[in-house]
């Protein structure tokens, strides 16, 4: 069955709710994806306030519009989702697709002193100089002040370690943007292992890690095949999220 452009990217999204659900990455009712669809990214796709990321269809996604101030007095419309990713897609077209959540490994090292992930394996590599980093969490992200700050650290970057808080990726597509948040988190799980054990990390050199970097970049085929992947999974187990 062919599908139009809206309809492709709602089904894409609809299964990366149900397979973030699957791995245990959700948490609870909170947390929110978006995905453009308009050619200067400004109508977007968004989860209701509210629903279980494991119950999501296709057609229960929100079609917004970043220009428009009067979906923040929506009841459907969670307000800490409108305005962080409102600004973000009113202010970076090219951020096509935004994932934000709270996993438990990647949060427990945004809430370090220090935040980061230094290069000790190739998973935690593929971050080496291209995460952004916040360290002035202020409490619930409920302000276009607060979304346009967070939006702007973005600039330059696809990944913002939000301390405190938890991660948003960005990508463009869904399938780069799922897999990104997932090698991310497990990125975070191997560094808050070797941590535990108390031994000196076996930090890679700078150029390794950068040529370790570089050829993550160069095989988003990958990403997007270990999205379709998991995407055929979730249909086989639920069908309903194709509805």
């Amino acid at each position: 069955m062919a599908y139009t452009h809206e309809e492709q990217i709602r089904i894409d999204l609809a299964a990366t709710f149900r397979i973030i659900a699957h791995l245990g990455m959700h948490e609870a009712v909170a947390n929110h994806f978006s995905a453009a669809v308009s050619q200067d990214g400004k109508q977007f796709l968004l989860n209701p306030k509210w629903m279980h990321f494991s119950r999501i269809r296709a057609s229960d996604l929100l079609l917004l519009d970043a220009d428009d101030p009067q979906v923040m007095e929506r009841s459907d419309v969670d307000a800490t989702a409108w305005c962080i990713h409102g600004q973000l897609h009113q202010r970076l077209p090219d951020a096509r697709v935004a994932l934000h959540l709270h996993p438990i490994y990647t949060t427990s090292v945004a809430c370090l002193k220090n935040p980061g992930i230094p290069p000790i394996d190739q998973n935690t590599a593929r971050y080496f100089n291209r995460l952004a980093v916040d360290e002035l969490y202020g409490g619930m992200a409920d302000s276009m002040e607060e979304g346009a700050r967070l939006a702007d650290l973005l600039q330059g970057k696809s990944r913002l370690l939000m301390g405190n808080h938890g991660v948003l990726v960005t990508a463009p597509t869904v399938g780069e943007a799922f897999d990104d948040i997932w090698t991310l988190e497990r990125s975070c799980q191997i560094l808050v292992t070797a941590l535990s054990t108390g031994q000196p990390l076996n930090v890679l050199s700078d150029e390794v890690a950068e040529k370790t970097a570089r050829a993550w970049e160069g095989i988003t085929d990958f990403s997007r095949q270990h999205f379709e992947e998991m995407k055929l999974l979730m249909i086989r187990q639920d069908p309903s999220l194709l509805d």
